[in-house]
């Protein structure tokens, strides 16, 4: 599973498909909105004019991204603007800066990549640039590959200078320019060597202690940084390293590319630097140019999940709580794990990897999570780039190796297993994924107590996703199997339906959802809704998340027009919710005055053993699969008196019960007018009798509904209302 330069762009904007709809939302893994990428290289400028401090955040995977600042000058707030750079060769750019290059009055683009230095002149404006390439601009210089740029007029002459660093040797450069603001001139024989900070130099220029003079702050292939403060003037800049003002920072992150600026507006200078794992770091000047104090922000830039490179999520409730955690390998051959701290419904994260602390092959791992032994603990399987998979057993302290438990498996390069119950039987199939694109199948032969894996040749036909095959598998369709989506090398996310023995590829469901390298899908309801949503982990080491948009928690009608009757015990019953909700429906709720009794699919509940004499609330909900409707509710008072409620009017059916007819007699009072209707116990009106005018009434129910056709045997209600009054009495059919 090696490093592979590809030309896929990287799908930011939300998206509505034809097929399904799906909508992306990376502030699930990213509330900060500012994406994370390998080796990052954030540089600030005022694109937009609009008097704050946007940014470019470069990286190794695509042309740098434009960070839109949509809050203000003194707190800001970033977002992905327009893809600005998606027409440059990120070959050409892993590394942008703006600058005047041709005194226009609109900011250029000065890139630095795998091919070298770049000049983009910007035909439009600053609000709506077009950039442009003058070739051959930087041809005279001899700064290798990925050489970083930044530009500053370090000698007071009106035009900008060229700083560089370099990447094989770690020498800081500067280029001073012998033309002009409009035409600049850089060659080898007017530079002068700052300094050797060893492999992959990242300088950036800054008036860091307002003596208007330029400095220059450095990263490196190492921790830390190199900060050169000019001691000369502003015509004859003379650099001397001076580690003090920076010391203590950037010890915990590797390739750090920094940039200062005021995010605050107090005139300070802060510290944003990018790191090789991705996460932007963002420390906020308290103190004094000569004399900073550092106080680190997390969340402007903070919040996202990076496992560092390689993130291939599987999702389980790993703590017991009832919400799904996240488990991801990484490109290191670690196992990291975070916690959802918030709810089934909406989740929030918190890393925690010491449980998986001593879990570690070779790189590239992949991991998965089931109770393989049925002892109610998750136990963790994990495949790496060396194709084996390897057993850890969890005894609830800990997570201890076991062989003999396994197969022999060795798929080839690069394994990817996962756990499911693939047929049905109550125990857990092994899935595996390797680097040839293929699937393997194992079928657990043995009990949920004791696994026996046995491999099933040509389970998945001939299915071949390219390289580096991660499958996730749902009832994608809702045709109660299991349906599979595969993610691959190149970043494609594929979905095979399961249609009797056959996968059948479909190419329409997750149509337009891909990543930039290594998709590694993981379907699941995140967000607890009654649909499976998407997460795709990618070789960026960070995860986006695509929300199926079929269900939803934004309309979970109630249960419609409860009623009761008394006879010994108290009988409520109630219609089914509109149509019209937003998430599957899964069963009733029951409270009685406001505490919980329990839970029924039918529209019926019985209360029995109640006080006389005493008012009493039932309250009735919905329970969806999103969540759980308002209340309908009901009051009555039990009087001793059976049959009787609040406002008793006399009804009564005689036999009872029946077969196949019953005489059903009342009286409605004078001046009123009444409604009889028969309901079954699921609260479904199956007889009506409307515009009954005052007096006695005996109505034959013959025991057939509105159409005239025989009804089952069961429990009937027959329910008399007028204007003020309702009468309940229950019947039973008994054919």
């Amino acid at each position: 599973m090696k490093r592979t330069y590809i030309f896929i762009g990287i799908l930011f904007l939300a998206l509505c498909l034809n097929a399904q709809p799906w909508e992306m939302d990376n502030s699930v893994f990213n509330p900060s909105g500012v994406p994370s990428f390998s080796f990052s290289q954030p540089r600030f400028m005022d694109l937009d004019s609009d008097g704050d401090f946007d940014f470019w955040l470069g990286n190794t995977n695509r042309p740098p991204l434009y960070l839109q600042n949509n809050g203000t000058a003194t707190n800001p707030v970033f977002a992905p603007g327009p893809d600005l750079l998606s027409g440059i060769p990120y070959l050409a750019s892993e590394i942008a800066v703006s600058a005047d290059m041709n005194g226009d009055g609109i900011l250029d683009l000065v890139t630095g990549g795998f091919s070298g230095l770049h000049l983009f002149l910007n035909s439009g404006t600053n609000a709506n640039p077009v950039f442009t390439e003058s070739g051959g601009y930087f041809s005279g210089l001899n700064v290798g590959l990925n050489p970083v740029p930044d530009v500053a007029d370090v000698d007071n002459d009106g035009d900008l200078d060229l700083v560089v660093g370099l990447s094989e040797d770690g020498s800081v450069i500067i280029y001073f320019n012998t033309g002009s603001a409009a035409a600049g001139n850089f060659s080898e024989n007017n530079c002068q060597l700052l300094g050797d900070i060893g492999l992959y130099a990242y300088p950036v220029f800054c008036d860091f202690d307002s003596d208007g003079k330029q400095d220059i702050l450095c990263g490196r292939d190492a921790f830390g940084f190199v900060y050169y403060q000019n001691i000369g003037t502003a015509t004859n800049p003379v650099w001397e390293e001076n580690n003090t003002l920076f010391a203590g920072l950037g010890m915990s992150t590797y390739w750090n590319s920094p940039d200062l600026v005021d995010l605050n507006g107090d005139g300070l200078y802060d510290l944003v630097y990018g790191t090789a794992a991705g996460p932007l770091q963002y420390y906020v000047h308290n103190g004094t140019a000569e004399n900073p104090s550092w106080q680190q922000n997390t969340s402007l830039f903070g919040g996202v999940l990076d496992v560092g490179g390689a993130s291939n999520p599987v999702f389980y409730d790993f703590d017991g709580d009832g919400d799904l955690d996240l488990i991801s390998g990484n490109q290191l051959g670690y196992v990291k794990f975070y916690r959802n701290t918030g709810t089934a419904y909406a989740p929030a994260w918190q890393e925690d990897n010491s449980y998986f602390a001593n879990i570690h092959h070779s790189i590239y791992s992949a991991v998965t999570v089931g109770d393989v032994d049925a002892d109610g603990l998750p136990d963790v399987i994990l495949g790496d780039l060396n194709g084996g998979l390897y057993f850890y057993h969890n005894t609830g302290t800990g997570l201890i190796e076991q062989s003999g438990v396994l197969p022999a498996v060795s798929v080839g390069g690069w394994s990817c297993p996962r756990l499911i119950d693939m047929d049905f039987d109550g125990d857990l199939d092994l899935v595996v994924g390797n680097e040839a694109g293929n699937l393997f199948y194992y079928q657990n032969n043995g009990t949920p107590y004791s696994p026996l894996w046995e491999l099933v040749n040509g389970f998945f036909g001939a299915i071949d996703v390219g390289s580096d095959c991660v499958p996730t598998f749902a009832d994608v369709d809702e045709d109660d199997d299991l349906d599979m989506v595969t993610g691959n090398l190149f970043g494609e996310v594929q979905c095979f339906l399961r249609q009797r023995q056959l996968w059948v590829e479909n190419t329409t469901l997750f149509s337009g959802i891909e990543t930039d390298q290594n998709a590694a899908p993981a379907l699941v309801d995140l967000d607890h809704d009654g649909d499976f949503d998407l997460v795709l982990g990618d070789y960026d080491g960070t995860f986006k998340f695509f929300r199926n948009l079929k269900y939803s928690g934004s309309v979970l009608n109630p249960p419609q027009n409860p009623i009761f009757i008394i006879d010994g015990e108290v009988t409520v019953t109630w219609e089914e919710p509109l149509i019209g909700s937003t998430s599957p429906f899964e069963h009733y709720k029951i409270y009685l005055d406001g505490v919980f009794c329990g839970s029924t699919t039918e529209n019926i509940w019985v209360f029995s053993g109640l006080d006389t004499g005493v008012a009493y609330l039932v309250s009735i909900t919905a329970q969806y699969v999103a969540g759980e409707s308002l209340p309908v509710t009901l009051e009555f008072i039990i009087t001793g008196n059976d049959d009787q409620i609040v406002q008793p009017i006399t009804l009564t059916n005689y036999p009872n019960p029946f077969n196949p007819s019953t005489t059903i007699s009342f009286t409605i009072p004078a001046g009123s007018k009444g409604t009889l209707e028969i309901f079954n116990v699921k609260g479904q009106k199956v007889r009506v009798w409307n515009y009954l005018p005052s007096g006695e009434h005996k109505i034959v129910f013959n025991g057939c509904n509105e159409q005239g056709l025989p009804l089952p045997s069961g429990v009937y209600f027959g329910i008399m209302k007028t204007q003020n009054r309702v009468q309940i009495r229950k019947m039973a059919l008994v054919k």
